[in-house]
């Protein structure tokens, strides 16, 4: 009779502890980084402005609620710089981060620590029934004004690094003046800079004025990590040799 009860009583706890472990996520999988990008349609047609809004509106309040922020900062900068059709430094950047993706994607993927995050599908890619913001009649039907071109405001830009910084712009300005005055600022060689705007990457020869962006808007600038790791030429002088009389 004592062994039934011992017997019992051992089921019991096992199925206690059963009921106590919580599932555990997935682990011992990781694929690499996939380079498809997934395509969706919106419930509704949604402008550049409106897609841009729905992307800050979710990176600005995910981090406040559950995961680490620098995990968070990485997955964002991962998926502009898939947008812009650079896989590799999408993988370094997750794999710098040791993010895991159990599918190959970042709509879920988990930290070192077994947080899990979770990506919607509009930070990743543009609905296919997006509708562009740019018009199609002739630029010289609308011409801009010349003195409210002209006129310089605070460019809000933000580099895949994670810092952002403002320059002093006007909307006559081509994307490679901005590149060579980021240059002269951050000491990144223009060469090594790739700019990105509602889901475009920009041309030197594209102006601000045809990108219809505004003071508060941001410009996403993916920096090659070669630029961020090239050795700065050292300051200090060499003896030279004498020159003959």
């Amino acid at each position: 009779f004592g062994g039934c009860i011992r017997k019992c009583m051992q089921h019991k706890i096992k199925h206690a502890d059963l009921r106590a472990t919580p599932p555990l996520p997935i682990s011992g999988r990781n694929e690499p980084l996939k380079k498809d990008r997934p395509k969706w349609k919106s419930d509704y047609p949604m402008t550049e402005g409106q897609l841009r809004s729905k992307r800050d509106e979710f990176w600005d309040t995910a981090p406040a609620f559950e995961g680490r922020k620098e995990i968070w900062d990485a997955l964002k900068a991962a998926a502009v710089a898939l947008e812009c059709n650079d896989h590799e430094l999408a993988q370094a950047i997750v794999d710098g981060a040791s993010i895991t993706l159990p599918h190959g994607t970042l709509t879920e993927c988990y930290d070192e620590l077994g947080n899990r995050y979770q990506l919607p599908v509009y930070c990743l890619a543009p609905p296919i029934n997006l509708i562009s913001e740019r018009s199609d009649e002739d630029p010289s039907d609308s011409p801009e004004p010349p003195v409210a071109s002209k006129k310089e405001f605070q460019l809000k830009v933000r580099l895949s690094t994670g810092k952002d910084l403002r320059l002093s712009v006007s909307m006559v300005d081509t994307i490679g003046q901005l590149k060579k005055q980021l240059q002269a600022q951050e000491d990144i060689d223009a060469a090594h800079q790739r700019w990105f705007f509602s889901g475009k990457l920009l041309t030197d020869k594209t102006r601000l004025q045809d990108t219809k962006i505004q003071k508060d808007f941001v410009i996403q600038v993916i920096v090659n990590p070669q630029a961020l790791q090239a050795p700065k030429p050292s300051t200090t002088t060499t003896a030279s040799s004498p020159v003959p009389e």
